[in-house]
């Protein structure tokens, strides 16, 4: 709107105060806030999606159970301390709850970088995993940007004596059952302290990121946009939990931040 001529000299406004309004307003809409991916050059992304769990848990931006299922009653994820955190946990009959937080519904992109800093649980059964996914239709394409299997054991690889995971995978599905790409990425104690997982998706090239080194590259094709998971399920590699599997907070997929970003276009 054209502001109506006025004779009045308008008062300018104290430097500091303005350039204060523009970083509040800058950090409203999470622009400036956010930095670029780990590893890479911030000024070629833009961010589309972040959380960094420090205002409680966003229901209008997250779901709390995956889409074939419903949410399960017996609550084992919180957002506190700047964190969300997903624990083991047994529901009233007994059985280790499936926790599933979902973008389904409410976001979804094709291509970028996504990624999260995190600390990982421990324990025989625990599976936590990040990942992309579409189930737009009747293919299934995926990316699978950490999975861990602590319960394997040291004899697997998976994770040592302790059963604290030592190592991860990251994988590429052209559908179910179309597995493109599987790596196994060998680290520190993951339960020990937190680490960036990330995945570049481009048009021709997923690569994938630990602590902002690329582990892992694979030269394919996937040109649906996915919705972003954050889970801690039980079984396969890491086994069946039981009794000796630690519950409760102390014992969580903790993760300090979900970012998404896009590539920067020429131009902008």
């Amino acid at each position: 709107m054209t502001p109506a001529v006025t004779t009045r000299r308008a008062r300018t406004m104290p430097p500091l105060r303005l350039l204060a309004l523009a970083a509040a307003f800058f950090t409203q809409v999470g622009v400036c806030a956010t930095p670029g991916p780990a590893g890479q050059r911030a000024a070629d992304y833009i961010a589309t999606f972040v959380d960094e769990f420090d205002s409680g848990f966003a229901a209008s931006r997250w779901n709390d159970h995956i889409w074939y299922e419903t949410s399960n009653p017996t609550i084992n994820y919180a957002v506190e301390n700047g964190s969300l955190k997903i624990w083991p946990q047994r529901d009233g009959a007994g059985n280790f709850v499936n926790r599933t937080i979902d973008t389904d519904g409410r976001f979804a992109q094709l291509y970028g970088f996504f990624e999260i800093e995190a600390r990982l649980p421990i324990g025989k059964g625990v599976w936590p995993a990040f990942w992309l996914l579409s189930h737009s239709g009747s293919a299934r394409p995926e990316i699978d940007i950490m999975e861990a299997y602590p319960g394997g054991g040291p004899s697997s690889g998976w994770s040592d004596a302790n059963l604290h995971p030592t190592m991860y995978a990251v994988a590429v599905w052209r559908d179910k059952g179309g597995q493109i790409a599987f790596n196994k990425i060998r680290t520190p104690d993951l339960s020990a302290g937190f680490h960036q997982y990330g995945v570049k998706w481009e048009p021709g090239a997923i690569t994938f990121y630990f602590d902002g080194k690329a582990v892992a590259t694979t030269k394919a094709r996937l040109a649906t946009p996915m919705v972003v998971l954050l889970d801690l399920w039980y079984g396969s590699a890491s086994g069946t939990p039981d009794d000796t599997t630690p519950q409760g907070k102390s014992n969580s997929f903790e993760i300090r931040y979900l970012r998404a970003w896009r590539f920067r276009q020429p131009g902008e």
